[in-house]
């Protein structure tokens, strides 16, 4: 039976899916990073198809969200948008060692994926943490720098923004350091899945699309990378492509 375990992971409100006749033992591990103004129930369904294929999988609420979420402002929270993406980071690792301080990680075998922000989340993890070993990006930019300027010029046109050009240029120098499309090479031939649909008004299929392109061409082994497009579809993600996500995982981790 797969049971849903609510829990405080270092502070951090999540959901544990899991076989309960497995829950103390040791099993690969998926972190799923929902996306934004999103929380971690909305991913119980890709979950529990893990889940069903013998995986740990951990659904946490990102800053601002959720149980974290603590009356924010859609504003405040728009603009905490890299904020919220940077803590992503730091929950991510501290996740992963608390399952390791548990002895519940078989075989070191980790993988990681996200929705939207959540998929941006994963693409950055991805130049910083060696440990993940197979990942799953949904609807989601690994052109971060890029992805960044885009998002201000859109909000500039909705809003007046409280944030200076100064503001903005230490933003997009902080965010070189985790932008996977300027260190293709921390890939290092790792599983890579990406899903997009092509009719995306949030965000653009191009960016992911064009990194696959360039990226596939560094892969050793060309099955490592695989990308799934669907025709005709905006920012929400399908029944097939969670399907596809499950795959991916059963299939390299």
């Amino acid at each position: 039976m797969i049971g849903v375990l609510k829990k405080e992971i270092n502070q951090i409100p999540s959901l544990i899916v899991v076989d309960l006749v497995e829950e103390k033992q040791k099993l690969p591990l998926i972190i799923y990073q929902h996306g934004f103004t999103s929380a971690k129930e909305h991913n119980l369904d890709l979950a529990y198809l893990l889940a069903e294929k013998g995986f740990r999988v951990i659904l946490p609420d990102s800053l601002h969200h959720g149980e974290r979420e603590n009356g924010i402002s859609q504003l405040n929270r728009t603009i905490a948008f890299w904020d919220i993406v940077m803590q992503n980071l730091k929950d991510i690792q501290s996740i992963k060692e608390y399952f390791e301080d548990n002895e519940l990680i078989l075989d070191e075998r980790i993988g990681l994926a996200g929705t939207s922000m959540g998929g941006i989340t994963t693409s950055a993890a991805l130049t910083q943490f060696s440990w993940i070993n197979v990942a799953a990006i949904l609807m989601g930019s690994p052109k971060i720098s890029m992805f960044a300027k885009t998002l201000v010029d859109n909000y500039r046109k909705m809003v007046n923004l409280p944030i200076t050009d100064e503001m903005l240029n230490q933003l997009y120098d902080q965010l070189k350091s985790i932008d996977l499309s300027l260190k293709v090479e921390k890939l290092n031939n790792r599983p890579l899945f990406f899903w997009h649909g092509e009719n995306d008004s949030v965000v653009p299929f191009d960016h992911s699309y064009s990194f696959y392109v360039e990226a596939k061409k560094q892969y050793k082994q060309q099955e490592h990378i695989r990308y799934v497009k669907e025709v005709n579809r905006d920012h929400k993600v399908s029944r097939p492509a969670k399907l596809e996500t499950v795959k991916w995982f059963e299939t390299y981790l």
